[in-house]
């Protein structure tokens, strides 16, 4: 199929009525499917960086954006990592301090690496 085919297929499903929503639902609920659709294909896309360490500067860009599917998304693909992983560092980066000692994690180096981020950039949850 050709890009201009499947722009066109694409424009036509769009125009569909859809349980009654309105255009800028029908959007969100495109958007929520892509994101949805690369998570269940994330073996299709280059993770070639999966399980490798991160730099504090790659934390520190990903914690300066907001918690969102769709920075999730585009974050995993930036640096080659899976979904999973850009989700982890943002619910690691929101547990308190409390809940990690709780949880026996308080000499994670990962953790310790995201927290130091955190308060780099001043996170907030």
């Amino acid at each position: 199929m050709k890009k201009r085919d499947f722009k066109n297929a694409l424009y036509d499903l769009l125009d569909q009525d859809v349980d009654m929503q309105d255009i800028s639902d029908k959007i969100s609920f495109a958007k929520a499917l892509l994101i949805e659709y690369q998570k269940s294909n994330e073996n299709l896309f280059d993770t070639s960086n999966k399980g490798q360490p991160w730099t504090d500067e790659e934390l520190e860009i990903i914690l300066s954006e907001a918690p969102t599917k769709e920075n999730c998304a585009r974050f995993a693909r930036l640096f080659k990592r899976g979904y999973g992983s850009i989700e982890q560092i943002y619910r690691w980066a929101a547990t308190s301090s409390n809940e990690i000692e709780d949880k026996g994690r308080t000499q994670d180096a990962f953790i310790q690496q995201i927290k130091r981020a955190v308060k780099k950039i001043g996170f907030r949850a």
